[in-house]
């Protein structure tokens, strides 16, 4: 026990006798600062997952780009699906912000793995023509074989989506891979990664035009058109493509830019984010009532130091700012093992999902401040009550 007159209480005499508290019950303060720490690192964990998450969204914007627009069909005023003209992909193409034009067109055709498997069952897979410029524009990349080209699109060639392909069973493309599609064998020469701009392609089986009109009964009209356009007009080009595809019928088609969607995606995340965050701040606060709790025991087993420590001339205000500096020793260690729990959590999971590891600055120092502010708030009554103490009845207790 240490015991310290008037005349020496000098503010790191004070840190030293809280720190002396703590060592004297280090189980004790060991549970009372996981309380804390549990707390801080979920409020940490749920702000640094969604600041990487965030970031590896900023980075496939950067890589994709934001310039991308979609152009399909919407419905008439019968709520019947509409169609656009014939003409919409090349005046799309006329517009002079817009730097290139693709399109898709669905067909009537259904995928199987085999001519074997029941014509109904098609596993949700579409048969998708596409133009030969679709991978450029759309920003997808080709994980196994190639992509159509001069030749293959003119014959039963097609290449899978990330999706179709898994329902499909096709691990890897190549010559000795085939699909049954409109009745006919296709043989696949390319595998798809997935599309975070055009995810309708995850789930296409994908076929040169001229092949789809010889044999998949394909009417040529483009059912979806992407049109690329410069980065400082995209606003401008949005608000014309729909007059510009369907100048009769403007109100029968749909513009939408698919990086509003990512983002779209991460603000739903934001509503799970509060919750996680109001679950880390209820840890936070039974933290605290754990750190009261330790407080208070603390001061009923040294009543008999603090009645000493009075008769030896310490003041009331030394007193209780020795029990207040001993519960925020507590919880500072609480709220640092918490920091570095979090970000260790963090680093983990984005690791996991291959993001980038993001730990914002003020959220690790404002987790420190909290603990902090949560371990005065507790210590507050321990102190009072052990300052209050006087020094005869302290030193009558057993």
């Amino acid at each position: 026990m240490t015991v310290l007159t008037t005349s020496h209480l000098r503010p790191r005499d004070v840190v030293r006798v809280g720190g002396a508290g703590l060592r004297a019950r280090p189980l004790r303060v060991f549970l009372s600062a996981l309380g804390i720490a549990i707390g801080i690192a979920a409020m940490l964990g749920v702000v640094g997952i969604s600041a990487s998450s965030q970031e590896d969204l900023n980075r496939q914007l950067e890589a994709l780009g934001t310039n991308l627009l979609t152009v399909s069909p919407g419905q008439t005023l019968f709520g019947e699906e509409s169609h656009l003209p014939a003409e919409a992909e090349g005046m799309i193409g006329q517009i002079a912000p817009v730097t290139s034009v693709t399109a898709t067109g669905t067909t009537p055709a259904k995928v199987h793995r085999n001519d074997q498997i029941p014509a109904a069952e098609t596993g949700s897979i579409s048969v998708t023509a596409a133009r030969l410029d679709l991978l450029q524009d759309t920003g997808v990349t080709v994980v196994s074989g190639a992509w159509l080209n001069a030749a293959t699109h003119r014959y039963p060639a097609t290449v899978l989506g990330a999706k179709a392909a898994d329902r499909l069973g096709v691990v890897q493309a190549g010559p000795d891979q085939r699909v049954w599609l409109g009745g006919q064998w296709f043989t696949v020469v390319g595998v798809l990664a997935p599309a975070p701009l055009a995810p309708e392609l995850d789930t296409a089986a994908l076929v040169g035009w001229p092949v789809a009109e010889e044999r998949l009964d394909f009417d040529g009209c483009s059912t979806t058109i992407y049109a690329r356009a410069q980065e400082e007009h995209v606003v401008a080009v949005r608000d014309v493509l729909g007059a510009t595809a369907n100048p009769e019928k403007p109100n029968e088609v749909e513009v939408s830019g698919p990086s509003d969607v990512l983002a779209a995606k991460q603000a739903t995340d934001a509503t799970l984010n509060a919750l996680l965050l109001g679950l880390g701040g209820v840890a936070l606060l039974v933290g605290g009532v754990g750190v009261a709790n330790t407080m208070v025991i603390s001061v009923l087993e040294r009543r008999a130091e603090i009645g000493l420590r009075r008769s030896l001339g310490a003041t009331k205000g030394q007193i209780r700012l020795q029990f207040l500096v001993e519960s925020l020793l507590l919880s500072a260690i609480g709220g640092v093992g918490g920091v570095l729990l979090g970000i260790g959590v963090t680093g983990a999971y984005a690791g996991f999902q291959g993001w980038p590891a993001i730990v914002p600055v003020w959220a690790m120092v404002g987790g420190v401040l909290a603990t902090l502010v949560i371990g005065g708030i507790a210590g507050f009554y321990p102190a009072v009550r052990a300052a209050r103490m006087s020094p005869t009845e302290a030193l009558a207790t057993p």
